[in-house]
């Protein structure tokens, strides 16, 4: 039985085997036609008609820019959130989100029967102290003539030290409160507290409304400094490494580009988020009110790059949507090489190509007319 089978398979070994060749010649055929698509020939009055010119790549380096995105950030130090250090009822307010504000504008009105309590703390250990300060110049007095003896004397010392310490602390509640405790009397006590602006700048939250009780850790109000807003900037890593602090930034809106915003480079992040991306802070070189946090931008960096093979944006022919060059063969032969391109600059082109050197001559006018006539002699045939 195994031999029968055996002189089955013999046959269909030997047709695929004539298949196979057949196929690796069909290849090889199509291979060297594929080949010979890629060149052309031109005579020398065709080349002078045609304005064909032949030349070198040149070494040279040339600057590009880098396209970025980011926003208009605002660094914590110019974010500001506002609380009151004592809880209390707002009473009134008239602030809305993108209002301005300047350092020492009342933001709100708070009130609360502690306001009154602390106050009145005050002006008792404030008269308490003065009590305090008779009675030990009195004792001082008596203890000088011996009248007193040292121990009345130092409990009086002592009672006026306290009393003076308790009127300090309680001085400086006040004062964190906005109450000058100076101009503090019996005629003057208030049940109600100003919430004071500590930055010039604009309102960018209000977290109350009135009537409502705040508690010390509430936020009230959240202020924003403009003056110090800066434009972050989305990097992609492949662009990292040609940024550097110090270089100079274009920013541009996207409804009005041609109105410039200059910047410069003051941090470039350590890390990449998950779109491996690294962020990019600049610093504007004249504030705009115009520029809102959040507000989407794009950006220019003009960034230099080291010494590279360039060649005419006319040599460059693009098929397929590859690009390619002509190189000289001989005896006015021209081959189509794929190349790859990098930046551009003034008219400049950047190329990189296997075994294309600044010494290999290539068209470096008028590639196009080569690759019509190549194409062209290709439908012909």
């Amino acid at each position: 039985m195994k031999k029968y089978l055996l002189y089955l398979y013999i046959p269909l070994f030997l047709v695929a085997c004539r298949e196979a060749t057949k196929d690796s010649t069909a290849g090889n055929a199509e291979a060297a036609e594929a080949a010979d698509t890629m060149l052309v020939n031109i005579s020398a009055q065709q080349m002078k008609t045609a304005a064909i010119e032949v030349g070198r790549a040149q070494e040279s380096t040339i600057s590009a820019s880098i396209r970025l995105q980011g926003t208009i950030d605002v660094p914590p130090q110019s974010t500001v959130s506002v609380s009151f250090p004592l809880g209390g009822y707002l009473r009134s307010t008239d602030l809305l989100p993108g209002m301005h504000v300047k350092k020492g504008q009342v933001l709100g009105v708070l009130q609360d029967m502690q306001f009154i309590q602390l106050q009145q703390d005050y002006l008792t250990a404030k008269e308490r102290l003065n009590v305090a300060t008779n009675e030990y110049k009195r004792y001082q007095e008596l203890n000088v003539n011996k009248a007193a003896s040292d121990k009345v004397f130092q409990q009086s010392r002592a009672e006026m030290e306290t009393q003076r310490i308790n009127m300090q602390a309680l001085a400086e509640k006040l004062e964190l409160i906005g109450i000058n405790a100076r101009r503090l009397t019996t005629s003057n006590i208030s049940k109600s507290v100003n919430i004071l602006s500590p930055i010039d700048g604009f309102v960018a939250k209000v977290d109350v409304n009135i009537g409502k009780y705040t508690a010390p850790t509430d936020v009230l109000f959240e202020l924003v400094n403009p003056k110090d807003i800066h434009l972050a900037l989305n990097v992609f890593e492949k662009d990292v490494n040609s940024l550097s602090v110090g270089q100079r930034v274009t920013a541009y809106k996207n409804d009005d580009p041609d109105r410039k915003y200059e910047a410069e480079i003051i941090l470039i992040s350590k890390n990449l988020d998950a779109d491996r991306m690294a962020t990019v802070h600049c610093h504007f070189e004249q504030f705009d009110a115009s520029l809102l946090p959040g507000m989407f931008m794009n950006a220019e960096v003009e960034v230099q790059n080291k010494k590279t093979l360039t060649l005419n944006e006319d040599a460059i022919v693009r098929w397929q949507n590859k690009h390619y060059i002509f190189v000289e063969t001989g005896n006015n032969n021209f081959k189509m090489t794929k190349v790859t391109l990098g930046n551009q600059s003034q008219g400049k082109q950047q190329i990189d190509a296997p075994d294309i050197n600044s010494s290999t001559r290539v068209v470096t006018k008028n590639a196009y007319t080569l690759l019509m006539k190549m194409k062209n002699s290709g439908e012909e045939e």
